[in-house]
């Protein structure tokens, strides 16, 4: 029988590979990348000059603020949510112009979007990220014959 002294607190218990979902967002700058994520009372902020840098730098960032936890992460657990300069920057094989004439908008207003001198509303965003996420589907279900 277990008494009050042999139980763990509830914040201690932890059953094994449960993890804390973590979300990053991406965001570039002049120099490089920052990004920044909150969970629960951790917030975890950190930069890189490319985007493997920024990746090898959560990494870091993330397994040091778990230690305590014994909770390590790799980078295949971690999300990522881009401004739109940061992914057309880092997925520079999506070809603006080809996903304008895709999504049917005004190439030069996407690319005003993608640089950050105009704002799309929320409507424009959804259209944008629907294009992409369509490619996305259409990439992974695609075969090659052998």
């Amino acid at each position: 029988m277990k008494t009050a002294e042999t139980l763990k607190p509830v914040d201690q218990i932890r059953v094994k590979g449960e993890k804390p979902d973590l979300t990053f967002t991406v965001v570039k700058e002049e120099t490089g990348y920052s990004t920044f994520c909150e969970s629960g009372n951790n917030s975890i902020h950190t930069d890189g000059d490319t985007f493997d840098q920024l990746k090898e730098n959560i990494i870091e960032a993330v397994n040091l603020t778990f230690e305590d936890k014994n909770i390590t992460y790799s980078i295949d657990e971690i999300k990522f949510i881009f401004d739109m300069e940061s992914f057309f920057d880092f997925y520079k094989v999506i070809n603006a112009k080809a996903l304008s004439e895709r999504i049917g908008m005004n190439q030069s207003l996407l690319a005003q979007y993608i640089k950050g001198i105009k704002k799309p509303s929320p409507v424009q965003m959804k259209r944008i990220l629907t294009g992409v996420q369509q490619i996305g589907k259409e990439l992974s279900e695609v075969r090659f014959l052998l």
